[in-house]
């Protein structure tokens, strides 16, 4: 095999590989939508008279299932993200969807016009794997999550910093490497696809030093 042939080889298995972490993060979000539109269906069945926000709950997770797909596999092959100046506010209300209940929110987003360049259906993904993160670190307890926003030489830095039992040290070099977590019951597919997602709005994401809990911090171009 020339040197060449074998260039073309590892480019082969590099992409074959990458496709691969794509489909895992696919498989993984829509684990999650599907489990949501399992609950509600169950709900609506067995009181049918209180079914009608259920089936909304139903209808807006089969739009979003359409949405993950389409959207990964654009990132997948590449595709220019559509980014455009997007309220930081809706986007972290939107990464919330499901998970209003499960934790203590605690916000300090100045100022509360902030705005960032992005995608923002991407950018709501990455920080709701934050968000379930620390949820699902901290069960059966109900964690306060804090997240806080500023700007600065026109980046937006988005910190998200919970009091869970945080991220241990023999994790946390790895930690946005696929298939590494330090939770019992993680996929270690979620921070994997938040570090595509920002590295795809030219941004990057980051494991903060914290005394307690666990610190990430977003990187995000300014709008």
């Amino acid at each position: 095999m020339t040197s060449r042939d074998a260039e073309k080889t590892d480019d082969v298995r590099a992409r074959l590989a990458d496709i691969g972490e794509i489909a895992s993060e696919i498989a993984h979000e829509l684990r999650n939508v599907l489990q949501v539109i399992s609950a509600s269906a169950y709900l609506a069945r067995h009181d049918p008279q209180a079914a009608a926000p259920h089936l909304v709950k139903i209808e807006r997770n089969a739009r979003l299932a359409h949405a993950i797909v389409d959207d990964l596999m654009s990132l997948a092959r590449g595709d220019p993200l559509r980014a455009e100046p997007v309220a930081l506010a809706d986007v972290i209300s939107a990464a919330r969807d499901d998970l209003e209940a499960n934790a203590t929110w605690v916000d300090a987003v100045a100022p509360n016009t902030l705005h960032a360049r992005a995608h923002a259906p991407l950018a709501s993904r990455m920080l709701h794997v934050l968000y379930e993160n620390a949820v699902g670190a901290s069960a059966p307890r109900r964690p306060t999550i804090e997240t806080r926003a500023h700007v600065e030489g026109g980046r937006v830095f988005i910190d998200v910093i919970d009091d869970g039992p945080g991220v241990s040290p023999d994790v946390a070099t790895r930690i946005f490497e696929p298939l590494v977590t330090g939770r019992p019951g993680g996929t270690g597919l979620g921070l994997a696809l938040a570090r595509r997602i920002a590295a795809a709005h030219g941004g990057c994401i980051s494991l903060l030093e914290s005394a307690r809990g666990a610190a990430f911090r977003v990187e995000l171009p300014g709008a």
